[in-house]
């Protein structure tokens, strides 16, 4: 019978009433051939029950064998430990090979455990020993026991092998400790490509790219030729700071050193480009490649998805054949972070439907595309998914799962998850604060500031960022002057554009515009569009019209394309009915390109969103929401409503006006929650703008006159309206 039959069928033991002579030589011989062609682990496990049978247990080198055998295997490898604890007195260099198997394997902490075995045995350790041991610590981040092994190394007169140096150089700079990593690479008197490749892979992992292309330099000076394994990590570098110039010096090296071009190679070319904004470089090299690899297919997706064009980056996707988790969860997140939140969800549901299971950075971004969208429903499904799933023990998943609630109008689903919280970060804090903030309650967010420094949670540069904005909202003048020099003296965060950004919209809020115009000017560096933005937006509230056109002017200046500047220029002159200089604005916009952002509202009605622009009739129930509105209309003048005309900030004539501000996105919105929804319950509506004076009025009328909560996300705020009451109390 043949080897190959005898190990793929039962084991035919020798039979009892006719014992035969075994030969234990040949059988030794016989047993070591069976190990080759063994693909399974019950194979081996017949092959160890007939060294058991044979009498051979106390056989080191078939025992070996059999540990490493297994360790290739099997994703588990406690028998191969187990047959290892049962070789009786192994030589050093037996468990060498063993030491080796297991620091290649899928669980290398086993290696530890023969490395403790071996001590406890006093089985000695040899300069052989020490590179897998090292390795081993290095795959799973271990520095304390990496550190023990460095000190038996020296004490053993190891120390200087360039091979025990090497592992200890991994070690450091896979634990994150890149200078012991770097005193020890600068020790070493010998160093090939590999030890290069791992000190710039540290430096890269710990992300300091300018050190990795110090490095990189200096590699190239010790005559060390890099290997493809070294560009694509410099080229990765390079992706990852940003740095295009490097990058296409690397490129230029690689041309001029003739190098093979692999795939791998290839891939981290077109990433580098991608990642660094220039996609013509990264489309020119990824035509070229045949076939196309999956991570430059993915690069492709995310680079153009950065960069705003997403349908260039669905139609690289629409051509992968093959997709992974990361291609899917970059397209999800290429929508998620654009105007397409919607296409995001729509596209998780796909990819579950192909048998993909997300992970939580999937999931950040179906959160986020939940919250870009504000609706509750679908955030509510997305929060079951996460907890069925046990996303919601990923800290920034909870975090995220806060912001998106708040998002989505319910402080009250954004506060149970804080309260759920087993461990909160400054992340947690800060969520919950700012959640509170942009809902006008500022007192809740104050308390909560408050709280979060009592338990010593440590407040950062965003924190401060909701807590001033809390204090904008709400008028708090003395409360946010206080909180900004305490930032500044107590917790010595230096403010950025967006704290002066926050205070500047505080003192204009409040109407204190000399105050406002003070702090820009004695502001350490020079304002930038936030900045003069707020200053703007305050001169247009209070009617000021020359410091507002100075802002105008100056924000300008910094951007002369921006469309919000333009058109706040233009409701100044507006509002001072100066219509020639609103003329001029406007004509300026049109010779320039310069286009004003259109009014939508968005409304979730049993898991589908409508949209609704000004004046909108593409509903397929445009007729009846007007109806409505005329309706609407009619109950709401009987108690004393009428149009603000004030709002339409365009040279018409005042019943022009009336007619377009009943027209708004988000009155049509409301009128088509009121047809589609009983009494009770609340109707939620996201606008992409600020809303306007009459909207405010209209839809605190409605709440009290139809008894319905109406919450209202603007582009700054929320608006919880009920029984004639805005939360904002009429100061946004």
């Amino acid at each position: 019978m043949a080897i190959s039959n005898q190990i793929q069928t039962p084991l035919l033991f020798p039979s009892r009433q006719n014992p035969k002579p075994i030969n234990l030589h040949h059988h030794h011989h016989h047993l070591l051939s069976a190990f080759t062609s063994a693909t399974t682990l019950t194979q081996l496990k017949q092959i160890h029950a007939q060294i058991l049978r044979s009498g051979l247990d106390r056989s080191t080198s078939l025992l070996v064998k059999l540990v490493i055998s297994s360790c290739a295997l099997s994703s588990s490898l406690d028998y191969a430990l187990s047959v290892f604890d049962r070789i009786p007195d192994p030589q050093t260099h037996l468990c060498n090979r063993v030491l080796r198997e297991l620091s290649r394997s899928v669980e290398p902490e086993k290696t530890l455990l023969v490395y403790e075995k071996m001590r406890r045995d006093c089985i000695g350790v040899d300069r052989f020993s020490f590179p897998s041991l090292l390795k081993a610590s290095a795959r799973i981040s271990a520095l304390g026991e990496g550190m023990e092994i460095h000190g038996l190394a020296l004490k053993l007169g190891f120390g200087s092998d360039p091979f025990v140096q090497t592992g200890l150089v991994r070690v450091y700079a896979a634990c994150r400790r890149i200078l012991e990593a770097r005193l020890m690479f600068d020790k070493m008197s010998y160093r090939d490509v590999v030890a290069w490749s791992i000190m710039i892979d540290g430096y890269c992992q710990s992300g300091l790219y300018d050190d990795v292309l110090l490095l990189f330099e200096a590699m190239k000076s010790s005559n060390v030729e890099p290997d493809g394994w070294v560009l694509a990590t410099m080229l990765s570098a390079c992706g990852r700071a940003g740095n295009l110039n490097s990058g296409k010096a690397i490129h230029e090296y690689i041309s001029g050193k003739d190098f093979a071009v692999d795939h791998h190679l290839q891939s981290a070319l077109i990433t580098m480009y991608a990642n660094c904004g220039s996609m013509d470089s990264a489309k020119h090299l990824f035509d070229k490649m045949s076939p196309r690899h999956l991570v430059a297919s993915t690069a492709m997706v995310s680079g153009y998805s950065k960069l705003g064009n997403i349908e260039a980056a669905r139609s690289i996707f629409d051509q992968m054949v093959d997709r992974d988790l990361v291609s899917w969860s970059a397209m999800i997140s290429g929508y998620a972070e654009s105007d397409w939140p919607q296409e995001s969800l729509k596209l998780f549901n796909e990819m579950q439907a192909t048998g993909i299971k997300p992970d939580q950075v999937t999931m950040l971004s179906v959160v986020s595309a939940c919250a870009h969208l504000g609706v509750l429903d679908q955030a509510r499904w997305i929060h079951i998914f996460i907890d069925k799933n046990r996303f919601g023990e990923v800290l920034s998943v909870s975090n995220a799962l806060i912001d998106m609630y708040a998002k989505c109008g319910s402080l009250m689903d954004a506060r149970r998850v804080f309260d759920k919280m087993l461990r909160r970060n400054v992340i947690s804090w800060t969520s919950m604060i700012t959640a509170f903030a942009i809902h006008g309650d500022a007192d809740n967010s104050l308390r909560l500031f408050n709280q979060m420094k009592a338990e010593r949670i440590e407040p950062n540069g965003v924190t401060f960022v909701g807590v001033l904005y809390a204090c904008s909202h709400a008028g708090l003048v003395e409360v946010g002057r206080q909180i900004f020099a305490s930032m500044i003296h107590g917790y010595k965060i230096t403010p950025k554009h967006e704290h002066f950004g926050c205070m500047v919209d505080l003192y204009g809020r409040a109407n204190l515009l000399r105050e406002a115009l003070e702090l820009i000017e004695a502001m350490p560096f020079a304002p930038n569009v936030v900045v003069w933005g707020s200053l703007m937006a305050a001169c247009r509230v209070h009617g000021e019209l020359e410091l507002g056109e100075f802002a105008a002017k100056q924000l300008l200046e910094l951007d002369p394309e921006h469309d919000g500047a333009h058109v706040l220029l233009s409701n100044i002159y507006a509002k001072a009915r100066r219509w020639d200089d609103v003329g001029q604005v406007r004509r300026l916009m049109k010779h320039r390109g310069i286009t004003k952002e259109r009014g939508c509202s968005r409304i979730e009605l049993n898991s589908e969103v409508h949209e609704f622009l000004m004046a909108d009739r593409n509903h397929k129930q445009a007729d009846e929401i007007y109806e409505k509105l005329d309706e609407v209309v009619s109950d709401l003048k009987l108690v004393g409503y009428a149009p603000n005309a004030g709002s339409v900030l365009v040279d018409l004539e005042e019943e022009e006006k009336k007619e377009v501000v009943l027209w708004h996105s988000e009155k049509l919105a409301l009128c088509f929650g009121l047809m589609s929804v009983g009494k009770g319950s609340c109707i939620r509506i996201v606008k992409n703008l600020r809303v306007c004076e009459d909207c405010h009025t209209f839809m605190k009328l409605v709440s009290k006159v139809f008894e319905r909560e109406i919450v209202v996300r603007d582009r700054t705020r929320f608006h919880h309206y009920k029984d004639g009451v805005c939360s904002c109390k009429d100061y946004w």
